[in-house]
Parts: structure tokens; C-alpha cells; sequence
């Protein structure tokens, strides 16, 4: 047999129920939606005939944890949910021995406790309380209960699932005769034949009646509820058809009973309590736990009058206040003709479940209104009971033969709109669940309303939040005349857009541009531009502008935003923004179309970008000239000085002569401080000194050039010098720089003897030109001046001309006397000239003739070598070979000289070595063949041989191989040759 569970899910038929006030038809959304299809269709509340049928008509049903037990007469089924086909069958009337009718049944949250009251079925008296443990077969007599009719039990929530210690720990017990008890019940062992009652103690704590007169139905305490509030602080609810009692204290940490404390407190005052008359002789209470467990959240009483509903209160410091918030009374919604009574309730998060004799209504507890009503076929007889299983949550109704579970599907699915039609616009957003529809819908009606309560700033707001047109927003806070409001809006609803919304957020920007900007305009043309609300406002804009996707947006559109501001005239937020977007040519140009030439200048210093100041320089030159090279002579070396040409060349000297002077400022800052050698500067530099007659700064200039390295253009600084009249002597320093001497001098000629003589003497290294030069100079002065005695002079003054050189340029009539002591020194000095040459050629022979001396000596010195010297090559005796002697004693082989050797000389001496050995060994050859007539033969032989022994010695033995110079260049050379090294590694492993 399949589980209860699966064959319930296993169910195809659905309840015959219905649900009120949703939409049939698809509706289309604010957000221009249509929202079709995105609510759950599956009912909220189903029901399934479990498949079982009882073997007697049930009377009473207990759940808990998962397992069922049925009350029939005299006997009660226990079963295990989880294991359907294992259950117990308990004869009641075995255990009490006689008829017995079950009151009510009593299990506790976990399942382990049945608590059974049982009276006499004809009269309705007390019988017996008996209490089964566990999976146990054998009630046990509850004998301290004798005569009580078990109406109530307050289960001690505090016990865990896993208990072990087989008591029940203190439960109140109610009765019909409205007291209240408190005790413990423990579990005996049933193997013994003689048990004791399971009550530990069993004490009267409270009498509902005590105090009032309440005839005897209404006495009876219909339901019993205890937690624990803080470390000894209790409540306890207690109910009656008619009055709900509340009751607050601390226990007693003596003996039992411990909540007497907590009834105590109403010895001396009157009870607090609730009272619905009505005429029924029984009520239910019902609480809802959250994820059922902790603290219940609030409680539902079923009365004639209605079912009363609120939340509890854990911060009352009275009992009175226990009830908390949001109590209302609900009415039962009969229908037309069904004046029926309800037989029980089920109290969910939202909802109460009423049960009545043929149907099951669910109640909204938000709005009050019916949301499903469920009928029930008479086919298994009329209901009997709703119930709940306090530790699984599940739901269950009963009739005569059947057994019904309820599930319940999407509870909260639309508690979003209840709470939006009672305008609790938070609650209505957390029960949205992150629905997009539904959020907005909640946020339109928010804002709907807030708009209606003329709360235009906060119903802007929320607009922005929602998907409303937005220009039905615009235009609602149009008319309204609302600018801050729509200002508002626009900001919220820019914040909202995405990036790539780029044209949304284009149209947004420019719109709050032109609000702040006419806002600013009226308070400013108002006169409050000094007033707090402007400052404010203003600085409201500027954040705005500063924000990065704003600031984007705005870098974008620039020129429409300086429009608009231009058209506002609001030159502050103007510069303000130009410098945000750093477009500080948008600056500079505003300054100076206004004129204000150093705001523009302390603009370029600022931000100090040299394409500005390229840009603008030229304008701010003709105005403000001092101050314009000061601020480029700040930048230093940041600005390019070629650049800066085009503002320097713009100079009107005679309308300001400032503007040259200033040019020629920063053109000699450039050159002596910065060390510019940019031919454009230089030349400038020279052009204006030359046209603003700065005749020493130019001279100054050109002499302390380094005639090697000119930075300026010659034949243009020429060309400059020569069309401006005195600049002659500069003319004649630039042919000198040129090389040009000749026509430098015949310039200077023109100018100044002296500055002839000067560049005639330059060019030190052609005494020829030199010569020539001062001839030139010789002759203007004796042709055109005249001045013999001055001509006479430049003999003494340049020692390249003689006096037979400058006698040509005299006149043919003219007397002696002026150059007599001339010819007479050059005479002497022709004399001292001859006796010096005799001098040197005495001291050439005299070194000829030592030298000849040395050579001799040189060729007869010998050395002495003993037969036992070896060659230090190859440490062989040198005899019998030829081998080399160096003075040093060292002793080489020819043979171990020359392959020494032959490493160390360059490719075109080995190959000549090569060379000379292979004639060698082709002249001893040709001697072997040769014949004695031979003889002139073989002495042509001798000789080549000695030739070609001479020049191999030459080449390979210069030098001792380890004192010479072989020997130190071959110090950085390794000892292995690095292709050697692997194989020598090797070797020594």
C-alpha cells in the first residue's frame, strides 16, 4: 500500500472552491506591458480525500509530527503517516472496563504524548483520563485527574523533539468546569503489572469562574496556550466560549506548581481579559508560528460573534497589553439562508479556515474578505473537525468516514494587493517578491497618492521608480507648476537609466540644465544671489555637473550646454563648467571677447598647456606683453619657443614698444637660460636686434658665438645687417664668421683700420691669407691714406710682410728715409736666418756618423750557448736544428718559434709565412737535384734563401714569444678553449 502522501500527490480531482476579485482578462500594465500569464495558476487552497476508509464513523482526529490518530467509539486507530499500512488498534473500553465516549484528544507538538478524556456516554460525566506514550499499547490511568473532564492542554513548548527524560515536563490542563491545573505526566514502564499514575503532581492554579458569574457551559476552558518570554518571564492565554484571559508573570523557582506565580498576580486585581458573548458552549484558539517554531506571531479565537484576530505583543510590560496591534473581529461570511454554526479554524500566516458542517470558508485577515470557499460532498457524512499538525504545518479536515488534507499553494500571492489597497505601500513591495509588474504597479499607486496629498517632492520620487510614461510624469508636475518636483523627478529617473541609454539620458540632462539654470535666473535677477537658497541651488547644480555619467553626457553636448548657459547669461556656471569639462580654450576665448586679458593669462598659468598658450599667446602679446613673456617664462622649459614665434613676430613697436623689448626678453631668456640653439629663435633674436637698433646686444651677441658651431643663419643674418644702415662692423664680424676674410677686411677698410687689422690676423692657420690680408691693408693705407710711416708700422705688427713686399705699393718718387731702417732689419735678419741653417746641418752629421757607430757594434755582439740547452717550446736539446737566441736567454726551435707564432700574427703575415716556407722547401729540393756543374745555379739559391730567411725572421721572431708583446695580449686568453672543455671535463670524471 502506497503512503498517504503519494497517493495525495498522486490526486487528479481539485476542490470545488473558488477564489474572488482577480482579473479574468489579461491586463496591460503602467509599464505598457501586458502581464499575462505571470501569476501561479495553481489554487491557493486544495483538498484531497485521503484513500482510507474508517471501519466506524470517526469523532474525533489528532495530528501531530506526522502521525494520525482516529477516535471512534470506544476504541482509537494511531497510525504513522510515513508507514500507512502499520497502525494500532486501541480498545478503550478494554482499558476502562465498561462503554466509554472520547471527549477529546490531546497529542503533543512532537507526537509522543496522547492525552485522552473519556466520559460516560450516556450521561456525559467524567469517566476517565488516560495518557499513551509513545508507541505504546497501554493507556495509563491518569488517577489524580479522576472526575475532570480534560477540555484543554497548554503542551510545555520548551520540551525538544529529542527528549529523553520521558516526562512531559509542567502542561496546564483545563477543564469543563473551568479550572485550570498545572502538572507533569512521565511515561511508566507498561511491563509492570502495577503502574502509578503518570501524573507527577496535579494542582489547581486557577479558577476562569472564580471571580464572575458564568453559568456552567461557559465556564469551560476551551483552549490553553504558555511560552516563556524571557529568562523567567511567562504568558499564558486561556479561553472560554466567551472570554479570552491573558495572564503574565514570573514562575516560581520553587516547588511546583511553577506558573502559580503567573495566576497569582490576579488574587488582589481583576483578571484581564477579552469577552465575545455569544451563545455557544464552545470556542477554539488557534496560533500562528512562524516556520512553526519559536514564538507564535499572533492568535485567532473562534467565537459566535465572529474570530477574533491580532498579533501578540512580547514587549507588554501588562497582561493587558499582551494584544497587540491590528485586532479586529471577523465576521463569517454566511450566505443567504445558512445560518450554521463554525465547528473549528485553522490559523495560517494570512488566513483563518472556518469550518462549518458542509464546507470549509477561508478569511483574509488583512481585508476580511472571503478568498475561497470549499463545499463538501454529504457522501462520508458531515464535517467534524479542523485541525493542524503543529510540527509539519499541514492541514486537515474530517467527516464521518472520510479524511481530508488541505495544501496550500502560494499563500502570499497576492497579499502584495491587499496591503496596496490599505496603502501599506512597504508591505506591498516585500510581498511583490521582486516582481517587476507588481512593483510597479505598487509604486505608481504610491505616488498616485502622495501627488493627491500634494507631496509633489516625495511623489517624485517614487514616479522615478516606476515605469509610468514619462511624459505623463512631466506634465503632471508641469501643470501642477512644480518645477523642484519635476527637477526632482528628472534626477531620479536619470539615475535610474543605464549607460546605454544614451539619447533617454542626453534629453534628461538638457532639460535639468535649462530648470537649474532659469531657477538660478529668477533668484539672481531677484536679487538673492547672495541668499542661502541660491548658494544651495547652485551648489546642487554644480555636484550634478561633477557626477561622472552626467559629466560624460555633458562632454558629449558641450556646445548646446555653452549655448544655453550663454543664453541664460550665467557667466559663473559658465567658466564653471569649461573648466570642469577642461576646455579651458572655451575659457580663454570668453575672457578675451570680455576683455579680461589676465583672467585669461592666470587661466594659462593655471593648467599650463602648451597648445593654449600657442593658441592664444599672439592676442594676449598685443595686449599685455610683460605679462604674457612672464607667464611663458614660468612654464620654462614646458613651452616650445618656435612655437611661440607667431605671437612674437605680431609686434607693433611703435604703437607699444613694449611688445619688441618683451620679445627680445624672452628671446634671451631662451637663449642664456635655456640653452635653446633652435635656428628659428636665433635668427629672430638677431633680426630684432638689428631692427630695433640694438646695435652693443647685437655685437654681444654675434661675438660670444662659437664661431665652430653658429646657431643662426649666416647669409640671413648678412642679408639682415647689410639692409639696415650701421651695422657695418656686424656685417664685417659675420664675413669673418663665414671665412669670408677678405671681405671682411675690405668692409672693415670702410669702417676701421683697426677692425681690418683685427680680421686680418684670423685666419691663423693660412699665413698665406694672412699675408695677403695685410697687404690689402698696406696698400689702402699708403694708396688711399697716404700714411707711408703708418704702412712702415704693420711691418712690426705682422711678421709675414717684408718691406719688399709693400715697396710695390709706393709711390715712384719717394725718398728713402722712410723705410731705410726697414731694409737694414730685414738685411740682419736674412743673416741670423743663414747662420741658423749652418747650425743644423752640423748637428745632422755629427748624429749621421754616431748612428753609423751604433749599427757596427750592433752587428759584431754575440751570446754563448751550452750543447745542453733545451728549447723552451718543446724542451728538446737546440742542437742539431736551427733555432732563435733572444737577448732575454730564451732559447726557441726555428721550427717551435714559427708555429707559436703563427697563431698570433694577423691573416696577410700567416699566409706569407705559408708562403716563404713552401720556397724554402722547393730551394732545398732544387739543391738536392742540382749538379756540381750547377754551381752558378745553386749560388742564386743561396741567395734567395737567405732572403727569404731574412724576412721570415723578421716576421717570426721580431720578438722573444714570452717577453714580447704576444705575451701580454694574450693574458685575457682562457687556458681551455671552450669547444676542449666538455671532452677534459669528462676525463677527470
Amino acid at each position: 500500500m502506497a503512503s498517504l502522501f503519494d497517493q495525495y500527490e498522486q490526486a487528479a480531482s481539485l476542490s470545488s472552491g473558488y477564489m474572488t476579485g482577480k482579473p479574468v482578462i489579461p491586463e496591460m500594465t503602467t509599464a505598457g506591458i501586458i502581464n499575462a500569464n505571470l501569476e501561479d495558476d495553481t489554487p491557493m487552497f486544495s483538498k484531497r480525500r485521503i484513500d482510507y476508509s474508517p471501519s466506524d464513523y470517526v469523532t474525533h482526529m489528532a495530528v501531530s509530527n506526522g502521525k494520525l490518530v482516529l477516535g471512534m467509539r470506544n476504541k482509537i486507530k494511531r497510525m504513522n503517516l510515513q508507514q500507512p499500512d502499520s497502525f494500532d488498534d486501541i480498545d478503550l473500553q478494554k482499558s476502562t472496563g465498561e462503554k466509554a465516549r472520547i471527549y477529546e484528544l490531546f497529542y503533543d507538538k512532537f507526537g509522543n504524548n496522547l492525552l485522552i478524556s473519556l466520559i460516560h456516554p450516556e450521561s456525559n460525566s467524567a469517566l476517565e483520563n488516560v495518557l499513551l506514550c509513545g508507541t505504546s499499547k497501554k493507556p495509563q490511568h491518569c488517577s489524580k485527574m479522576k472526575g475532570h473532564i480534560i477540555s484543554s492542554v497548554a503542551w510545555n513548548p520548551l520540551i525538544s523533539k529529542d527528549n529523553a527524560s520521558g516526562t512531559t515536563g509542567l502542561i496546564l490542563v483545563g477543564t469543563t468546569n473551568g479550572f485550570i491545573f498545572e502538572t507533569e505526566l512521565a511515561c511508566g514502564d507498561e511491563r509492570t503489572f502495577f503502574q502509578t499514575s503518570p501524573e507527577q503532581y496535579f494542582k489547581q492554579v486557577f479558577d476562569v469562574g472564580s471571580s464572575s458569574v458564568l453559568n456552567t457551559d461557559s465556564r469551560i476552558v476551551t483552549g490553553l496556550v504558555f511560552h516563556k518570554i524571557a529568562s523567567d518571564n511567562y504568558f499564558v492565554f486561556a479561553t472560554t466560549p466567551s472570554r479570552l484571559f491573558q495572564f503574565m508573570g514570573n514562575v516560581n523557582s520553587g516547588d511546583p506548581p511553577y506558573l502559580q506565580n503567573v495566576f497569582n498576580y490576579y488574587k488582589d486585581v481583576p483578571e484581564s481579559y477579552i469577552e465575545l458573548p455569544g451563545k455557544l458552549d464552545y470556542s477554539k484558539l488557534q496560533l500562528y508560528y512562524p516556520n512553526n517554531k519559536g514564538l507564535p506571531s499572533s492568535f485567532a479565537w473562534m467565537t459566535e460573534p465572529g474570530v477574533m484576530h491580532a498579533s501578540i505583543n512580547y514587549k507588554a510590560e501588562f497582561p493587558q497589553n499582551l494584544i497587540g496591534v491590528g485586532q479586529k473581529l471577523l465576521a463569517y461570511p454566511n450566505d443567504k439562508g445558512d445560518g450554521s454554526a463554525p465547528l473549528s479554524i485553522v490559523l495560517t500566516e494570512f488566513h483563518v479556515l472556518v469550518l462549518f458542517h458542509d464546507r470549509v470558508k477561508v478569511i483574509s485577515v488583512l481585508n476580511e474578505q472571503l478568498v475561497f470557499e470549499d463545499f463538501f460532498s454529504e457522501t462520508y457524512g458531515s464535517l467534524k473537525g479542523l485541525i493542524k499538525d503543529p510540527e509539519k504545518g499541514t492541514i486537515w479536515a474530517y467527516s464521518d468516514m472520510a479524511i481530508y488534507r488541505y495544501r496550500i499553494t502560494g499563500e502570499d500571492r497576492y497579499i502584495w494587493e491587499v496591503y496596496l489597497d490599505k496603502n501599506e505601500y512597504g508591505l506591498a513591495r516585500k510581498y511583490c517578491k521582486n516582481d517587476p509588474v507588481k512593483i510597479d504597479k505598487v509604486l505608481t499607486k504610491q505616488a498616485d497618492n502622495l501627488f493627491k496629498q500634494e507631496k509633489y517632492e516625495e511623489s517624485a520620487v517614487i514616479y522615478a521608480q516606476t515605469h509610468t510614461s514619462f511624459e505623463e510624469i512631466a506634465l503632471k508636475f508641469l501643470e501642477a507648476r512644480q518645477e523642484g518636483a519635476l527637477r526632482e523627478f528628472l534626477l531620479k529617473k536619470l539615475m535610474g537609466l543605464k549607460n546605454q541609454d544614451k539619447t533617454q539620458i542626453t534629453m534628461i540632462v538638457m532639460w535639468l540644465m535649462e530648470i537649474y539654470l532659469n531657477e538660478l535666473g529668477v533668484l539672481r535677477t531677484s536679487g538673492k544671489q547672495t541668499s542661502q537658497k541660491f548658494k544651495d541651488l547652485q551648489d546642487e547644480f554644480r555636484n550634478l555637473l561633477k557626477d561622472p555619467r552626467i559629466k560624460d553626457c555633458a562632454s558629449n553636448n558641450r556646445s548646446a550646454i555653452y549655448n544655453l548657459m550663454s543664453n541664460h547669461g550665467d557667466e559663473e556656471n559658465l567658466i564653471f563648467f569649461t573648466n570642469l569639462m577642461k576646455d579651458f580654450e572655451k575659457v580663454i576665448q570668453y575672457n578675451l571677447q570680455h576683455k579680461n586679458y589676465r583672467a585669461a593669462l592666470n587661466v594659462l598659468t593655471e593648467h599650463s598647456r602648451p597648445e593654449l598658450f600657442y593658441q592664444f599667446s599672439p592676442a594676449l602679446m598685443q595686449t599685455n606683453p610683460k605679462e604674457t613673456v612672464d607667464a611663458w617664462i614660468t612654464q620654462d622649459r614646458k613651452l616650445n619657443p618656435v612655437q611661440l614665434i607667431p605671437a612674437l613676430v605680431h609686434y607693433d613697436n611703435k604703437k607699444d614698444p613694449r611688445q619688441g623689448s618683451e620679445a627680445i626678453r624672452y628671446l634671451e631668456y631662451c637663449v642664456d637660460k635655456m640653452g635653446v640653439r633652435d635656428q628659428a629663435i636665433h635668427n629672430y633674436l638677431l633680426t630684432l636686434y638689428a631692427r630695433l637698433q640694438e646695435t652693443e646686444k647685437l655685437m654681444t651677441y654675434l661675438q660670444r658665438q662659437d664661431e665652430t658651431l653658429v646657431p643662426y643663419d649666416q647669409k640671413y643674418a648678412l642679408r639682415i645687417c647689410s639692409e639696415l644702415p650701421g651695422l657695418e662692423k656686424a656685417c664685417v664680424h659675420i664675413y669673418a664668421t663665414m671665412g669670408l676674410y677678405e671681405e671682411a677686411v675690405d668692409l672693415a677698410l670702410k669702417v676701421d683700420i683697426d677692425l681690418a687689422k683685427e680680421n686680418a690676423d684670423r685666419p691663423e692657420d693660412n699665413d698665406d691669407l694672412r699675408k695677403k690680408l695685410w697687404l690689402k691693408i698696406a696698400k689702402h693705407v699708403v694708396e688711399k691714406k697716404s700714411d707711408i710711416k703708418r704702412a712702415m708700422e704693420f711691418l712690426q705688427e705682422c711678421d709675414l710682410i717684408k718691406i719688399e713686399d709693400i715697396l710695390p705699393f709706393f709711390p715712384d718718387f719717394v725718398t728713402i728715409d722712410h723705410f731705410k731702417d726697414a731694409i737694414c732689419t730685414s738685411l740682419q735678419e736674412y743673416n741670423q736666418h743663414i747662420e741658423g741653417l749652418k747650425e743644423e746641418m752640423e748637428v745632422a752629421t755629427q748624429s749621421t756618423e754616431e748612428i753609423r757607430g751604433e749599427i757596427q757594434t750592433f752587428r759584431n755582439k754575440y751570446s754563448m750557448v751550452t750543447a745542453q740547452e733545451k728549447c723552451a717550446s718543446c724542451s728538446y736539446p737546440i742542437m742539431g736544428r736551427s733555432f732563435y737566441l733572444f737577448p732575454c736567454k730564451h732559447v726557441f726551435h726555428s721550427i717551435c718559434m714559427v708555429a707559436e707564432v703563427l697563431p698570433h700574427l694577423t691573416p696577410t703575415k700567416m699566409n706569407r709565412v705559408s708562403e716563404i716556407q713552401r720556397q724554402l722547401a722547393a730551394l732545398v729540393g732544387q739543391e738536392d737535384s742540382a749538379s756540381i756543374s750547377s754551381q752558378s745555379l745553386m749560388s742564386a739559391n743561396i741567395s734567395t734563401k737567405d732572403r727569404l730567411n731574412a724576412e721570415l725572421d723578421d716576421l717570426v721572431a721580431s720578438e722573444c714569444l714570452y717577453c714580447g708583446d704576444i705575451m701580454i695580449r694574450s693574458v685575457d686568453i682562457p687556458f681551455l678553449n671552450m669547444s676542449d672543455y666538455s671532452s677534459i671535463l669528462k676525463s677527470w670524471e
